[in-house]
């Protein structure tokens, strides 16, 4: 029967079972097809292997079904319409072995034999995301070899592997977002079964997998629903990548029935565990004033449907940051669990690297900066922002903080810069070592990009392929988005922007998992502090009102977490700048436990992290003194064995500081 995760659809056969609204499914006896397209008299499926054609009867409302009864698992078919010579992929096929513009084939959902059936999923609350892209995440860029690295990431300590999209598009290779065929995995990192392994294998390792998709347009080689229908897309929103999808004007019904069937599909059939969903800024949909829910609304309820009881997580991405994408449908919000948190972002960036060029224009990198965005997620919450000439935002006080997905990388920033270089190369490993600190215990859902973790050396540019005159236009229209930087719009380095079309703009970007071993202390790093967020309750517990901060310095703040019983707090001192002495501790939040002591906890500078080393934090004269580019991390004094050696398994004492004195505690 029709899945319950979407809108039901009366059906001419009311005898035929079928799973969902569109698409061709396997049948006892053949397959069952059923398409949406008002565009045409007369449909009919051709069956390539005798290129035998069944014509579909016509439903009304511009459906058309029928039975299929030569068609088996593994068969490749397309449509025609109306007798022309031209034949069609399926707009719901499931895969594309000669890509988008070759035959779909019909693929047995049931074959693929899972393990899974105790995994509960995930829910948003206590996560760590780790973003990747299936074709340079490995050298092979497959989902089997994939797999075989996904062990490490278990131990790291990530929870959630975020995978960029992988909808079939044309050419070699590509970040995803050109996606033409959205029930198809591309047949570039291997088969429908493959995917599945992967999310198998990610569940026995206590991995949720969700899958980056988009639904604000498609791509512009490959995509052949125009010829089907008309009414897919709409010329009265603005969309900067294409033609905006028609989700509130005239037949639009039938194209929020693709989306949200699409949506529950990847959960049911991939067992996948949520969705991040890309610019939703650009899913324009104005059902709401007509009293309908937002389609973005309909997802959200039509993947936890789908889930049928497994927790799941959906991330949006939206650059004005509306909060209203995370608020509960009945709060007037879309029912997301989080969205990505770009302030904080744009701030640690502008702090690092010293540039203010572009949409970093309205960020200062500052210490307040940073507390504020600790306690309240979005810096900006309605104000007016210079870059854009407009005010961003809106209020985010009370919104729960694990909503707030907070990253120093993703695909898009790494690739916003001149030559795609990894933020370890554009800044000093201590301030990056500090700030790392803030990202993975801040109150937030942390997220790394691939290869963060162990300092990878392999760049991520932006990379696409495509036929010639297209390329030129991708590659004309890439450098023109560059140019809001002064500094990458100057000609001699535009001159020497990867081209996004050319093979080493692909090959480049993959990476040698080998680096973990070669830069070990960024892997313990990352390593240490995740399993202190994961293990200390304080990090752990993600409250409102769990933390407060101060400025200590010109790049220097603390945090205080609270924890649930009095005098087990946690302090996070940051310092960007030059070592800081504080003579004057005029500062509430430094206050020590009652009739107790800090202890250092945690430093980045330990040499394990390839740090300096820590000296006493309290001196004899009762001021303070903070390193240089290093964060601390201090408790009341206690035993609290947080930190690896270089064997990767024993602890080591902490220091205690009180007045006057260092003693291993």
């Amino acid at each position: 029967m029709i899945s319950a995760a979407v809108p039901p659809v009366e059906q001419a056969q009311a005898t035929v079972k079928r799973r969902w609204p569109i698409g061709v499914e396997l049948m006892p006896g053949g397959a069952h097809a059923r398409v949406w397209a008002p565009k045409a008299k007369r449909v009919e499926l051709v069956a390539e292997a005798d290129g035998l054609a069944t014509p579909l009867d016509d439903e009304g409302s511009g459906y058309f079904s029928g039975t299929v009864p030569e068609l088996e698992a593994g068969g490749l078919y397309r449509f025609r319409l109306d007798d022309k010579e031209m034949l069609y992929p399926d707009p719901m096929s499931r895969f594309q072995p000669e890509g988008p513009h070759g035959s779909s084939q019909l693929v047995d959902p049931h074959r693929f034999t899972w393990t899974d059936q105790g995994w509960l999923g995930r829910p948003i609350r206590g996560q760590v995301i780790y973003e990747m892209h299936i074709g340079t995440f490995t050298q092979d860029g497959t989902w089997d070899a994939a797999l075989k690295e996904l062990p490490a990431l278990a131990d790291l300590g990530v929870t959630v592997l975020e995978v960029m999209p992988v909808s079939e598009f044309p050419g070699r290779f590509g970040w995803g977002y050109d996606g033409v065929n959205l029930f198809a995995p591309t047949r570039l990192y291997g088969d429908a079964d493959a995917m599945r392994r992967f999310v198998d294998g990610a569940h026995r390792l206590g991995l949720a997998v969700i899958l980056d998709v988009v639904y604000n347009h498609f791509g512009p080689d490959g995509n052949y629903l125009k010829c089907f229908a008309e009414d897919y897309f709409t010329d009265r929103y603005r969309n900067e990548w294409g033609e905006a999808i028609n989700f509130d004007g005239p037949n639009s019904e039938p194209v929020r029935e693709f989306f949200l069937t699409n949506a529950a599909f990847w959960i049911e059939e991939y067992h996948l565990d949520g969705l991040r969903l890309d610019a939703t800024q650009s899913i324009h949909d104005n059902s709401e004033a007509r009293g309908k829910p937002h389609i973005l609304t309909e997802i959200s309820r039509a993947v936890r449907k789908a889930a049928g009881g497994r927790a799941t997580i959906l991330v949006g991405e939206n650059e004005p940051q509306h909060v209203s994408m995370v608020k509960p449908a009945e709060e007037g919000g879309c029912g997301l669990c989080a969205i990505w948190n770009d302030d904080l972002h744009h701030s640690a960036m502008v702090a690092l690297t010293g540039r203010t060029e572009a949409y970093y224009t309205d960020y200062r990198g500052t210490p307040q900066e940073f507390v504020s965005a600790m306690k309240h997620g979005f810096l900006y919450q309605g104000q007016w922002y210079r870059w854009q000439g407009k005010r961003r935002g809106m209020p985010a006080f009370g919104v729960p903080r694990p909503a707030f997905v907070s990253f120093l990388q993703n695909h898009d920033q790494i690739a916003n810069s001149a030559r795609g270089l990894r933020l370890h190369v554009l800044t000093t490993p201590g301030r990056l070592r500090a700030m790392t600190v803030l990202i993975l215990l801040g109150p937030g859902t942390p997220m790394l990009f691939q290869g963060q973790e162990f300092a990878a050396s392999a760049p991520f540019l932006y990379f696409a392929d495509h036929k010639p005159e297209l390329a030129g236009l991708v590659e004309k229209g890439r450098a023109e988005f560059l140019a809001q930087f002064p500094s990458i719009a100057e000609p001699a380095m535009r001159a020497r922007l990867a081209r996004p079309h050319a093979g080493d703009s692909f090959t480049r970007c993959k990476l040698d998992h080998r680096e973990r071993e070669v830069n070990a202390p960024v892997w313990a790093l990352h390593r240490d502090l995740l399993r202190l967020r994961r293990e200390d309750a304080v990090f752990a517990a993600q409250r409102i009102g769990g933390l407060d901060g101060a400025v200590l310095g010109e790049e220097a703040f603390v945090l205080r977490f609270f924890g649930e019983e009095e005098g087990d707090d946690r302090l996070v001192l940051v310092n960007l700048g030059r070592d800081l002495t504080l003579r004057v501790l005029a500062e509430p939040l430094l206050a020590p436990p009652l009739d107790g002591a800090w202890a250092v906890l945690w430093s980045s500078e330990d040499p394990i992290y390839g740090g300096g080393g820590t000296a006493p934090v309290e001196q004899a004269d009762g001021a303070w003194r903070l390193p240089g580019h290093a964060a601390l991390v201090l408790a009341p004094a206690h035993d609290f064995p947080t930190k690896s050696d270089d064997a990767g398994g024993n602890t080591t004492p902490v220091i205690a500081v009180s007045k006057g004195s260092e003693t291993d505690s």
